[in-house]
């Protein structure tokens, strides 16, 4: 909600308010203009609370009542515009940071499943030959060793590539599609920007990447990918190209 909204929608409230404190009531809708008045307040207050649940009551009407006379007020009217934007910038973070929380929540109970066959399957791989594992969880091995540079995270490289979730299913392949793909190495899952460094140019690599170095609890919505679902790639990495 912008602030402008906001002290809009304040503007207004404090008017009826201040209307009503002075005794001026209407209790019935005798003309279109008086219900379109009611209804816009009562709009205005429904998305005021939607928005501010928390508002005090008691120091909004003394707010009103202090600016409409001009009197006992506790903050500057030019502080006015730069707290509610504070105010309000880091109530919205609070609640974007809610809502993930609740979602990864709900996620770990719809998913469960999914997360602890990822786990057990990363488990028994890592002791599977010729797999090496990081520090991160991340696990590969080393199919064909090439003998150009190494990128680094912030190079451009172009790679062909096989991806399947690890029951084989196949959910996205360069090889398939006969192009090669191009983007930075730092732009793409962290499984990716990892394993990718460690590869020569020319190499091929197995790499098994666990739910917290890929897509985690959130993927893309309607793709073949659940969330905490590890990911089997096979990477070439053709060039570096930038």
């Amino acid at each position: 909600m912008k602030v402008t909204k906001f002290v809009l929608a304040l503007t207004v409230i404090s008017t009826m308010i201040s209307c009503s404190n002075q005794g001026v009531t209407k209790k019935d809708l005798k003309t279109d203009i008086d219900s379109a008045s009611y209804a816009l307040g009562l709009d205005i207050a429904v998305k005021l609370k939607g928005n501010f649940s928390e508002i005090d009551q008691h120091l909004f009407t003394q707010g009103v009542k202090n600016g409409l006379d001009s009197t006992n007020m506790l903050i500057k009217t030019e502080e006015v515009e730069g707290i509610l934007r504070a105010f309000f910038q880091k109530k919205q973070i609070a609640d974007q940071l809610k809502q993930k929380e609740d979602a990864l929540k709900n996620a770990e109970n719809e998913f469960a499943d999914i997360k602890l066959e990822g786990e057990k399957f990363l488990e028994l791989n890592k002791d599977a030959e010729g797999v090496i594992a990081t520090e991160s969880g991340l696990q590969y091995i080393v199919l064909e060793e090439g003998k150009g540079e190494k990128p680094t995270a912030t190079s451009k490289v172009k790679v062909h590539y096989h991806g399947t979730l690890i029951d084989g299913t196949v959910f996205d392949s360069s090889v398939d599609r006969g192009e090669p793909s191009s983007f930075g190495v730092n732009q793409v899952i962290k499984g990716w920007t990892e394993g990718l460094q460690l590869m020569p140019v020319g190499s091929k690599y197995k790499f098994f990447i666990p739910q917290d170095l890929a897509y985690g609890a959130f993927p893309r919505q309607g793709g073949k990918i659940k969330p905490f679902a590890p990911l089997v790639f096979e990477v070439e990495l053709i060039d570096i190209t930038k």
